[in-house]
């Protein structure tokens, strides 16, 4: 089944230009909720939930590759163009392949976090193997958000000293409860071809990089605290992206624009203040 774009559930607010946002895995389009009210006044804010996600429905197949074909027949068959697309983790990788197959109708991307090989062919053995395995284990059981967010926080992550620490121990309560939440909506098993290498599968990034022509903005949280971005893999898309810009965020985790939104909104505008002219006279027009 291809959930085609019209079917995905969609969140959209604001009016001007638009700007599709697109979530990571395991979450859906609210999770952009801290960042919204922000951007819809002066976009047109689109946040979809992703095939297999939120209210969207269910794929019979969850490759990074799948969710860029929704995401390409979306900008094509429902979006003025060109777009902004802002895609976290898992989205930053389909707005990186959108970007490359439509370089007409895609005006900037910003790429925060992209996992690429961290979620890909190097994840055995891995606290993120450990996570997903735990986090399809709590999808599956399912229960209360209470009974969720519990069995979350007692996910065994191993640790580079040999040990374990769990979720609980690296989350505060109100993050795992939106995990929880998250969770509670998304077919269980589109995790499993992250937990069993294949999700890269026909996903080549450096070619995908190599292609796109649009100014690109590229946020890299800490691997060192959670990020999923190692620095080598960041190295690379930096010399593959042709008008890349590239903002570290020392000491903070995967999910920056919930744990440090207004960092996140200063990146985005000082990487979008040399277009203003153009922002403009598409906000006019």
């Amino acid at each position: 089944m291809k959930p085609a774009a019209e079917e995905l559930n969609r969140k959209i607010c604001g009016e001007g230009p638009p700007l599709l946002l697109l979530h990571g895995v395991t979450r859906r389009g609210a999770d952009w909720d801290p960042l919204v009210p922000v951007l819809s006044s002066r976009w047109r804010v689109i946040a979809p939930d992703q095939r297999g996600h939120g209210d969207s429905p269910r794929g019979s197949r969850y490759l990074v590759t799948d969710y860029a074909a929704d995401a390409v027949r979306m900008v094509e068959q429902e979006l003025d163009a060109p777009v902004v697309i802002f895609g976290h983790s898992l989205g930053a990788m389909v707005a990186a392949a959108v970007a490359a197959a439509l370089p007409d109708l895609v005006r900037w991307i910003v790429l925060e976090d992209p996992p690429f090989h961290a979620m890909g062919n190097r994840i055995s053995g891995t606290a993120w193997e450990a996570q997903f395995i735990g986090m399809r284990a709590v999808a599956r059981l399912g229960g209360s958000l209470t009974e969720m967010t519990d069995a979350l926080a007692s996910v065994r992550l191993p640790t580079s000293g040999g040990g374990f620490r769990t979720l609980g121990e690296l989350r505060d309560r109100s993050s795992l409860a939106w995990s929880a939440a998250c969770l509670a909506k998304i077919d269980a098993e589109l995790l499993t071809p992250i937990i069993e290498g294949r999700w890269l599968e026909g996903y080549n990034f450096p070619a995908i990089l190599s292609q796109i022509r649009c100014p690109a903005l590229l946020l890299q949280a800490d691997p060192a605290t959670g990020g999923a971005l190692t620095d080598g893999d960041a190295e690379a898309a930096c010399l593959a992206l042709s008008t890349g810009r590239h903002v570290r965020f020392p000491g903070c985790g995967h999910q920056l624009h919930r744990d440090r939104p207004e960092a996140v909104l200063q990146a985005f505008a000082e990487f979008t203040a040399p277009w203003e002219d153009a922002l403009e006279a598409a906000r006019i027009s």
